[in-house]
């Protein structure tokens, strides 16, 4: 057994729990759509599933990020930055819907995590420097 003499930064670990967080909450979406789908009266359904598969890819895709990241795979910051950055034109958009108490925590989150992911200590961890 061998114990790993340098740990990940408090930045990096952050990071990968709220990637994590958010793997959750799309899965618990994803959940949701799924009930959705199995008892709605009348839908199109290929709409429905293609919706609900994206959900689930969505989850499956931030909960390996912050895996890979957490192994300090660097290929998984990109990745992982551009998903943070896709929820600031949503945010936005729900704020400009009328939804600013879901849109301004999701573009904080969005801006927190990407700092997160490009802060010097999170960089040196996954050896960009």
């Amino acid at each position: 057994m061998t114990i790993d003499s340098d740990p990940a930064p408090v930045t990096l670990r952050w990071a990968v729990r709220l990637l994590r967080g958010q793997s959750v909450a799309v899965g618990l979406v994803a959940a949701w759509l799924i009930f959705a789908d199995l008892t709605a009266a009348a839908t199109d359904l290929t709409s429905a599933l293609l919706v609900t598969a994206f959900a689930i890819g969505a989850a499956a895709a931030l909960w390996a990020l912050g895996g890979a990241l957490l192994r300090r795979r660097a290929g998984a910051r990109a990745p992982a930055i551009v998903l943070q950055l896709m929820l600031l034109p949503i945010g936005w958009f729900m704020i400009q819907g009328g939804l600013g108490w879901l849109g301004v925590p999701l573009i904080a989150v969005g801006v927190g995590v990407t700092w997160l992911l490009v802060s010097p200590p999170t960089t040196r961890a996954l050896g960009f420097e």
